[in-house]
């Protein structure tokens, strides 16, 4: 269990706090592109990191992200007009561009000491100087893998953008989505990073009452550059199903599906993940995202879908604001005939079970109060791992995981290997990035 101190460090994200300071080091997606998807189109609120924010794509397309108020009065930018390469405030006119710079003060042109312009041939008042000492506060952006990224920390330790493999998939090949969580962004990664759950949780048949008695997966992980590599190993006499996850720092998981469970039929070969975003100490965003890494394999809209459904997040099971239909409000679609009869949660759809679990702990969890067991070791580490990078950003030093350079070339894999087959060999070949 963490002290009371510890579980601080690590859940509150503001500006100044020790997790919030770690959270800036890394560049953190702050909006799908379809969010703000035309040229000066509507101007989109942005929360991130406890920082409210206004994301908007001008004129030549590129994306900026600035305060969501006006240095001038705090006039809420939101309502302001995206017009000819910036955002132009409604209260006083005053525009800035995407990278804070203001561009225009109508309100404080300087008077000529002349009758007003008569005629377009006579020169407008010129400008005030006071526009070269006025900036918004603006943020670098990033735009790649269907989502817009930010950078909200100092600018020299400001890593190089994104390079994971889900970037530099093709369009054709990749699926994007997003999910509003109401619970702070830890708990929701840890249940990411648990694999020893799946099997209660997430069982869809407990008709077949073997999966009661059936062994635990052995679980085993390491540390890495990045974060650490897993790999969830069932054992049967004939075969052993093995599957790699990544833990990538801050707070993403990478996994594979490309062969079904001890030798099924094989599936659309894909990555997929989550990404976890915190908005502020008690909401998260969760960015859904799968992709197929062969290049002759397009992602078939349908498949992914299908996918999305399962999750729960499919288009009938969002609201406005990609927020889940089943909720807190209404027990997550819970049905008790259903858990006694079918079902392990009675809940339906795998994420909206992870979301009643980890929404239902409260805003934030007190892990002073846990009871850890061997099965939570993966818990265990990477909290140790968020500790230890906390500190490092805290002295100013290099944090794991920010450098791309670490993860660029990762991929999960699974396969049904012989048993006594050592998984590092019998899936190296297969968790080395293609794209």
């Amino acid at each position: 269990m963490l002290s009371e101190e510890d579980n601080r460090r690590i859940t509150r994200v503001g500006r100044g706090t020790p997790m919030g300071t770690l959270m800036r080091r890394y560049w953190q997606p702050a909006a799908l592109s379809e969010e703000v998807a035309e040229p000066d189109g509507a101007p989109v609120r942005v929360r991130l990191l406890g920082e409210d924010l206004i994301a908007f794509r001008d004129s030549d397309g590129k994306v900026g992200l600035v305060s969501a108020f006006c240095p001038h009065r705090r006039a809420p930018m939101f309502f302001g007009r995206n017009e000819e390469c910036g955002l132009r405030c409604v209260y006083h006119g005053w525009k800035f561009d995407k990278d804070g710079t203001c561009v225009d003060m109508p309100s404080l042109r300087q008077s000529s000491g002349q009758a007003p312009p008569q005629s377009s041939g006579q020169a407008p008042p010129p400008d005030s100087l006071f526009k070269t000492k006025v900036t918004i506060e603006a943020y670098p952006t990033w735009e790649g893998g269907g989502m817009i990224w930010a950078y909200l920390g100092p600018p020299e330790h400001r890593p190089a953008p994104p390079d994971y493999e889900l970037v530099r998939a093709p369009a054709t090949h990749r699926w994007v989505s997003k999910t509003y969580e109401e619970c702070n962004w830890l708990q929701a990664l840890e249940g990411g990073v648990d694999s020893s759950h799946v099997t209660f949780l997430h069982n869809m048949n407990i008709r077949d009452r073997a999966w009661l008695h059936a062994v635990a997966p052995e679980i085993e992980f390491e540390r890495s550059a990045y974060g650490h590599l897993g790999v969830a190993i069932h054992k049967r006499p004939e075969a052993q199903y093995v599957r790699s996850f990544h833990y990538v720092m801050p707070a993403q998981t990478i996994r594979a599906r490309s062969t079904a469970p001890h030798g099924g039929a094989a599936e659309v070969p894909h990555m997929t993940g989550h990404i976890w975003v915190p908005i502020d100490d008690g909401t998260c965003w969760i960015y859904n995202w799968l992709y197929s890494y062969v290049p002759e394999i397009p992602l078939a809209p349908a498949f992914a879908l299908a996918r999305e459904t399962e999750q729960g997040r499919g288009p009938d099971d969002l609201a406005p604001g990609y927020r889940l239909k089943r909720n807190r409000a209404n027990d997550y679609g819970l049905d008790r005939q259903v858990q006694k009869q079918r079902t392990f949660s009675g809940i339906p759809g795998i994420n909206t079970q992870d979301y009643a679990i980890q929404e239902g702990m409260g805003a934030i969890v007190d892990r002073s109060r846990e009871h850890l067991a061997v099965s939570d070791r993966v818990i265990i580490l990477t909290r140790a791992l968020l500790l230890e990078a906390v500190t490092a950003a805290e002295r100013g030093e290099p944090v794991r995981g920010a450098d791309p350079a670490t993860y660029a070339r990762l991929r999960a894999a699974d396969d049904v290997i012989p048993p006594g087959t050592d998984w590092h060999e019998a899936l190296a070949a297969k968790m080395v990035a293609k794209f």
